[in-house]
């Protein structure tokens, strides 16, 4: 048994001083995952000390006789953590004059609908609110729920936890790149898909009409993205 199993063993005992010691031990782990959702309204310290929360609820919940690397279980329970408190808090606003903008362009969607018989582009609904381009897809990928990367999406019921923890080495990948890190070394096309479907929780069909692209090219995009994040994170 390594020493962290051992401490984890103790932990789940009720030793305290083993908690901290394990806190303490995987500090840069914690960071690694910490650092991804930097700029997003929270400190670093508070994201740090979340971190450390989801830590020690992976610990408790661990099997110790599973088979599984620690590492492997603890990187989505401390993303997690941090994820649920972003959403819960409300710490990503979305402002007031967006949530206006979301609901013209969803009265104008609805109107040219009827109107047309048919699913209106980008461009008419552009034309009808008078809004740009980039104000509608701003204000509905603002106004959309944040998904999880547990959510399994495309063709092939990818997931993004499934391209985070899918590699040889757990430890080895979350100090080398963060998912976040891979995501902005992808092309500008499937960069964009990946955050419209995965935390904007958009369908094919909406990012399509975002990118004024087809959904079948959407779809394929996706894949080639997942395709090359996860040769990103086991490289």
């Amino acid at each position: 048994m390594s020493r962290t199993e051992e401490l984890i063993a103790l932990r789940q005992a009720g030793d305290d001083a083993a908690g901290e010691a394990l806190v303490t031990e995987n500090s840069g782990l914690i960071w690694s995952v910490a650092r991804r959702f930097m700029g997003r309204g929270v400190e670093a310290d508070d994201l740090y000390q979340l971190g450390c929360l989801g830590f020690l609820k992976a610990v408790e919940g661990f099997d110790l006789e599973y088979g599984t690397q620690f590492s492997t279980y603890a990187v989505p329970k401390i993303a997690g953590e941090i994820r649920r408190f972003l959403r819960d808090d409300g710490a990503v606003k979305v402002s007031r004059g967006l949530k206006e903008q979301a609901a013209a362009i969803r009265i104008a969607r609805n109107h040219l609908t009827s109107a047309l018989g048919r699913e209106p582009t980008i461009q008419e609904i552009s034309r009808q609110t008078g809004f740009t381009l980039e104000e509608i897809a701003m204000a509905e990928t603002a106004t959309a729920a944040t998904e999880s990367i547990q959510r399994e999406t495309g063709d092939e019921g990818f997931s993004l936890e499934d391209v985070l923890t899918d590699t040889e080495s757990e430890e080895k990948m979350v100090e080398r790149i963060a998912l976040g890190q891979a995501i902005e070394k992808l092309p500008e096309r499937e960069r964009m898909v990946i955050r419209l479907r995965y935390y904007h929780c958009l369908t094919q069909e909406r990012v399509a009409r975002v990118m004024s692209v087809s959904q079948v090219q959407v779809s394929r995009i996706e894949k080639k993205a997942l395709e090359h994040l996860r040769e990103l994170l086991s490289s």
